[in-house]
Parts: structure tokens; sequence; C-alpha cells
């Protein structure tokens, strides 16, 4: 898969059985529909699909940058802030293909240890995964 903002090869990190697609060059994760609703299997999540769905009804935030486009369709993303203290801004496909963490995001997502996603219910177990695969 080709690195949504850097435009090079991402290489895939396997845990738990799920694959997130990681780019060395600018440390950015992309995220899959499938490989959202794998991790939210995998913590007993009932519906998978409701944290994606909170993410697309998000408002749309400005940037003065280019937007990026989905790796999976091509298409534009939309640039959402999903941070509780500070601003942290990822872009999320239209169409609901995945979403993308710049190099850095994930990690003071992480260190926040709670996200707003327009439904603040979404599972420490999410964190806690996230922390184990990137060690942040």
């Amino acid at each position: 898969m080709i690195c949504p903002a850097c435009k090079n090869i991402m290489i895939v990190v396997e845990h738990n059985q799920i694959e997130l697609d990681y780019c060395t060059i600018c440390k950015g994760v992309w995220f899959d529909t499938v490989e959202l609703e794998l991790l939210m299997q995998s913590i007993v999540v009932n519906s998978q699909t409701v944290l994606l769905k909170a993410m697309l009804i998000c408002p749309e935030m400005k940037s003065a940058g280019k937007k990026r486009k989905c790796p999976i369709c091509s298409r534009k993303m939309k640039l959402i802030n999903i941070g509780d203290k500070s601003e942290i801004l990822i872009d999320i496909c239209h169409k609901g293909d995945g979403l993308w963490f710049d190099g850095g995001e994930l990690a003071q997502l992480l260190q926040q240890k709670e996200a707003k996603l327009c439904q603040p219910k979404d599972s420490q177990q999410v964190f806690d995964f996230l922390s184990e695969v990137f060690k942040a």
C-alpha cells in the first residue's frame, strides 16, 4: 500500500492477527475498515462499525494543506478532530474505507487516554491495544 502522506510503500505490522499499515518514513498508520472491525471484535465491542460511523458524522475541519487521498479508493479524505485536550486531526475516507493517523498523532491520542470521537464511550481497551502495538 502507498502512504497517503509521503507516497512511500508502507509495511504491514501484525499484532494479535490484526494487520495495520505503517509508513516507516513518515510514521503514519492506516486502519482500513476490516482492521478496525477486527480490533473492535477482539475487544468484544457489539457493533464493529460504531467507531467508524461516529467519526464519519464528525464535522470536517478546515485546513490550509492539501487533502490526502484514501489509499484504497483514491478519493479525497475528510479531516476530523478526535483529540480531547488538543487538536488531533486525522483523515477519514468518506466511503468508510478507513482512517489515517499522521506520524505522532496516534501517540498523542494514546497519551490523552480519551478521545471525543463524537461519542466518548469507545473503550479504553482500544487505547490499551494500540499502546501495546506502538509502544506509545
